[in-house]
């Protein structure tokens, strides 16, 4: 024609047309099939990784249900009932720890350990916590690790377990507790016992601020020892169970100075003002 753009002769096939035909004429290639396996495998291992996330937050409210259930032990008529309720909701954690443990089958926990951590320092500090009341002394853990060996207790998660997999999946499942885990829900046990101290004081007990106040010093020497040659959030937290020491301490001395001209029912309001000027003067919230 007279001055007109010349028409190609693949313009009168649709676009999806022309990319089947392509696709027919170029079989995929190893290089793609290879990223399609790839593909495969990230999506399947992010799957995954969310689902330990969801489940390291139910594990994170029910220990703090715990805990919050635990600090009413000083108070109830009866503390054995408060026991064991608070062992029935920790039942509950660890069935939750053994679908995380169910997930965690031939895998390394490492790759996966930033998605569970939160959830496993606030069940060790909600199991610490119940130990602490108990023995008054700190749980180990090895002894933590034994409680979360898991079995199949019955038939069909067995069954469902081995027909899933393509490999034979043992009928115990077992998740370990890693030591910075573990220091770092002791050491956010600390901040709980300067809660349960206050409590007591409230409640006219004379004996357990200077209990915990001895346990304190012994956890804070222990931190000490470790220094800044540990991981960077224990050392972060250092300054936090060094506060909580502190603000017992500064109990003890209460209880021992004015305590025989101080009504008890009053001790906690003295106790709760010194408290507030503490937190003042070293700014914070």
């Amino acid at each position: 024609g007279s001055g007109g753009f010349r028409k190609r002769k693949h313009d009168n096939f649709p676009h999806g047309q022309r990319r089947e035909e392509k696709e027919n004429v170029n079989p995929p290639s190893a290089l793609m099939t290879s990223f399609k396996s790839f593909q495969m495998e990230l999506d399947t291992r992010h799957d995954k990784y969310e689902r330990l996330v969801k489940l390291s937050r139910d594990i994170t409210i029910e220990s703090k249900r715990t805990i919050f259930l635990l600090h009413r032990f000083t108070s109830a008529p009866n503390g054995e009932e408060i026991l064991n309720e608070s062992e029935v909701k920790l039942d509950a954690v660890r069935r939750k720890i053994k679908q995380v443990a169910q997930e965690l089958i031939g895998e390394d926990m490492y790759q996966f350990h930033r998605a569970i951590s939160p959830g496993l320092q606030e069940y060790v500090e909600a199991v610490s916590f119940q130990y602490f009341i108990k023995t008054r002394s700190l749980i180990s853990v090895e002894e933590i690790n034994k409680q979360l060996i898991f079995t199949a207790e019955d038939k069909e998660e067995t069954t469902n377990m081995t027909s899933n997999s393509h490999d034979k999946q043992p009928h115990t499942w077992s998740l370990k507790v890693t030591p910075v885990d573990y220091l770092l829900g002791v050491a956010d046990l600390t901040g709980e016992l300067m809660r349960l101290c206050i409590s007591s004081v409230g409640n006219g007990d004379i004996d357990t601020p200077f209990e915990l106040s001895q346990f304190l010093r012994q956890i804070y020497d222990g931190f000490t020892f470790i220094g800044n040659t540990g991981p960077y959030e224990v050392s972060k937290k250092l300054y936090t169970l060094k506060q909580s020491l502190a603000k017992v301490e500064n109990a003890c001395y209460t209880l021992k100075v004015r305590g025989s001209e101080i009504p008890k029912h009053m001790l906690a309001d003295v106790f709760s003002t010194k408290t507030e000027l503490i937190d003042q003067e070293e700014g914070l919230p």
